[in-house]
């Protein structure tokens, strides 16, 4: 009994001078460096709604740009914001894809997201003047053509269509099989 004891007794001796120690090297550290914030605190996630912009070409909307983004930000420097983030990352959105002229979804592959997340946030921060948000991440980009979304939109409405039909057959079959009093 009293060798569990002992061993109980040096394992919380241990374990208090390993957290003593790594609070000591931490604090040396933390008092010479000043470090950048980094991807696991001190910064907030934002996450926009869906960004939709339209693509023009030749004066006719050939398609959509949608795109749901994520951005990192210092809370206590979006709170000094006089104009909502969204509504400031939507414009920039719309202004680096509408500067893009090369940026054409019906002939290009893919888009570069690198180029497109350093665009987004060199706009925003060029734009509020400071180094606002730290990073932009790509949760959804999506190209659909304006056949796409037609196509969508008939495929959504059919089964709809065909209730109201199967239903007025069965009714005509129901008045039919009913015996007449």
């Amino acid at each position: 009994m009293i060798k569990f004891a002992l061993a109980a007794v040096w394992i919380c001796a241990a374990t208090l001078g390993a957290v003593f120690y790594s609070f000591q090297s931490a604090g040396a550290k933390s008092g010479t460096e000043v470090a950048a914030p980094s991807l696991m605190g001190g910064l907030d996630y934002v996450k926009t709604d869906v960004i939709s912009v339209p693509m023009i070409r030749d004066s006719k909307v050939e398609g959509y740009f949608l795109a749901r983004l994520v951005y990192t930000v210092d809370p206590s420097e979006l709170r000094k914001l006089t104009v909502p983030a969204d509504a400031l990352i939507t414009d920039v959105v719309y202004s680096y894809i509408y500067s893009m002229a090369a940026l054409d979804f019906s002939k290009t592959p893919a888009l570069d997201l690198d180029a497109f997340r350093k665009g987004i946030r060199d706009g925003i921060n060029k734009r509020v003047k400071q180094d606002l948000v730290e990073d932009v991440l790509v949760e959804q980009v999506d190209y659909l053509t304006k056949d796409e979304i037609r196509d969508n939109a008939v495929k959504r409405r059919k089964p709809v269509a065909e209730k109201p039909a199967a239903n007025a057959e069965a009714g005509e079959a129901g008045h039919e099989a009913a015996p007449a009093h």
